[in-house]
Formats: C-alpha cells, sequence, structure tokens
C-alpha cells in the first residue's frame, strides 16, 4: 500500500496509472495534498491525523512523491513518513526519465533517503559546530586581516550578504567578503558570475581564486543555517530557475546547504553543469554517512593547496 503526495491533480494521475500496473507491486490508497481541487479518485487525505489513519489502517510502507512535492511545502511531512518506516520515492511525471534510477507504472523514480536517523543527524551537526566554532577562532586573526585590507582598499562595507535558499526551501542570509559591487539589487540577484574579474583589486581577485571570501560561511554553519558539507546553496531567482530545467535540483534542498560538497570536491564548481551539479548532490544525500563528510571535509581542504577559485 502507498500513499502519493503531491498536487491534487498530478497525483490522482500518477495514482491511476500506478493502479493500472498491479504487476509493479505498488497499490495508491489516498492522495496527500495541501489543496484538494475536487478532482475525482483516491481519498484525498489533508490533515496529519488523516495520514497518521491511513498508514496504520492500510500497512502503508511505500509513500510517492510527485516531484513538486520535494520542495519545500512537503519536506517536513515526507521526513515524517520516511521516519515512521515508509519508503519514499520520487516519481516525476513530466521528464521522459532521470539519468539513473527504476521506473513505475513507466514514470521514473528514485529512492529518497530522508530518514538520515535522529542519530546521523546529531552526529552531522555535531560535527558541524565543533568545527566551525574551532576555524572561526583559528582564523579570527585571518578575518580580521581580510577586513581591515578590505576597508582600506575598496571602501565601506566589507561584509556581502546575500539571500540564498536552504533547507526545505527556507530563506536565508549568506555571508561573504565583498570582492565585487554589484551594479544594483537585480543583477546582485540574477547575474550568475561575475563579469571583467580582472578589474578586481589584487587582494579580491586573491580572496575569491583562494576561496577566502568565503570563510565568513563559517558562521552560517554556527548558526545552523549552513552544514559544512552539503549542496551549495543557491539565490532564490536561480532555484527556480533551474528546478524547471534541471531533473532533480529541487531534491537537493532535502537537506542543509554547505560550504562545500560532493559536486564541488569534483571539481564542478563556478561556470560548470548544473545538471552534473545536482546528480553529484542528490548522490551525496542519497548515500550520506559522517565519514563521507569527514572525507569532503578533507578532500576541501587539501584542494585549498591548489586552489582555482570559484
Amino acid at each position: 500500500a502507498a500513499l502519493v503526495v503531491g498536487p491534487a491533480g498530478t497525483a490522482q494521475r500518477v495514482a491511476a496509472a500506478v493502479l493500472r500496473h498491479p504487476r509493479d507491486g505498488v497499490r495508491p490508497v489516498g492522495v496527500v495534498t495541501d489543496e484538494p481541487d475536487g478532482i475525482g479518485g483516491l481519498p484525498v487525505l489533508t490533515t496529519g491525523e488523516e495520514v497518521q489513519r491511513a498508514l496504520i489502517q492500510n500497512g502503508v510502507r511505500e509513500v510517492l512523491a510527485v516531484r513538486p512535492s520535494a520542495r519545500a511545502g512537503q519536506g517536513p511531512l515526507l521526513r515524517a513518513l520516511a521516519e515512521s518506516g515508509c519508503t519514499v520515492w520520487e516519481v516525476d511525471p513530466d521528464v521522459p526519465s532521470f539519468r539513473t534510477g527504476d521506473r513505475l507504472a513507466g514514470f521514473p523514480c528514485r529512492r529518497l533517503d530522508l530518514g538520515t536517523g535522529r542519530r546521523g543527524r546529531t552526529g552531522k551537526r555535531v560535527l558541524d559546530v565543533v568545527v566551525s566554532g574551532t576555524l572561526l577562532l583559528l582564523v579570527s586573526p585571518w578575518l580580521l586581516l581580510c577586513a581591515v585590507a578590505l576597508r582600506m582598499s575598496e571602501g565601506p562595507g566589507v561584509v556581502f550578504r546575500q539571500e540564498r535558499i536552504g533547507k526545505d526551501g527556507r530563506p536565508f542570509t549568506l555571508l561573504k567578503f565583498r570582492t565585487h559591487r554589484p551594479v544594483d539589487a537585480h543583477e546582485s540577484a540574477t547575474r550568475w558570475s561575475v563579469a571583467n574579474e580582472r578589474q578586481m583589486s589584487w587582494f579580491c581577485r586573491f580572496l575569491r581564486r583562494t576561496s577566502l571570501d568565503e570563510l565568513l560561511q563559517l558562521w552560517n554553519v554556527l548558526r545552523g543555517d549552513m552544514s559544512l558539507v552539503g549542496p551549495r546553496p543557491e539565490r532564490p531567482y536561480f532555484v527556480a530557475k533551474f528546478g524547471q530545467t534541471h531533473p532533480g535540483y529541487a531534491a537537493r534542498h532535502r537537506v542543509r546547504t554547505g560550504i562545500t560538497g560532493l559536486a564541488q570536491v569534483h571539481g564542478l564548481r563556478g561556470d560548470t553543469s548544473i545538471e552534473d551539479r545536482a546528480r553529484f548532490d542528490n548522490a551525496y544525500i542519497d548515500d550520506w554517512s559522517l565519514w563521507q563528510d569527514v572525507c569532503i571535509v578533507l578532500r576541501t581542504a587539501a584542494a585549498l593547496v591548489r586552489p582555482t577559485g570559484s
């Protein structure tokens, strides 16, 4: 037995298709949605009590998350279902196929690892706090030196603040050292990369090429906005754009975003393939372990010896 989570019309369409293929071994018994639109089909569940009742009465062990539901609105629900013992599958009815993955009633699907486990999440958070706190203490003289040098060479406003999208689609304010000054807020929010880097001062180029302008994000990690390791956070404009054009991109927001990640240690930084980044980010989430985080942190530290910039 399975529940289908997502927009009512699309979820009912997926459920009907799956019911027509009983050999796949999945039998939808209800649709979970925020806003039922009156479309007939399976029972529509809109409250936590109704979902819990369906889980118990039908012995639900599978959840089909129609792909948009992996975005902000249904993230907490999907994690709760995973923690209750359900296997959660992401189903995308609007693309030809995932590059890798299984199929259900002809739809591309793949398993989502939303239930990292309380112990694993606690271990990851402890690692974040210990490492970010220690590094902030160790590099605080360097942070002060960078701030003074930027103030003297570039003028006021040495800290760059920008809205980024984090876990479950929640926005937060990311901190960096300011190495360039956008023309206006629109350019800051919608320009993909910095043009005319050669016109920057040598110190700003040095900060960018060594990624030392990212050091202030250790404060974001300590606050809990980010993690040391995870998908890189992006601006709302690009999250919306990439979520529509790249399958699996929205699913990156199942976890906290990070300063570094599996995509970054494989060279996917700056102006590189978004599709490749999303694939590496989702592979990191699906195969997560605390040891993998440690390895990525060590590989990132080693890469700083031979920086190529962001």
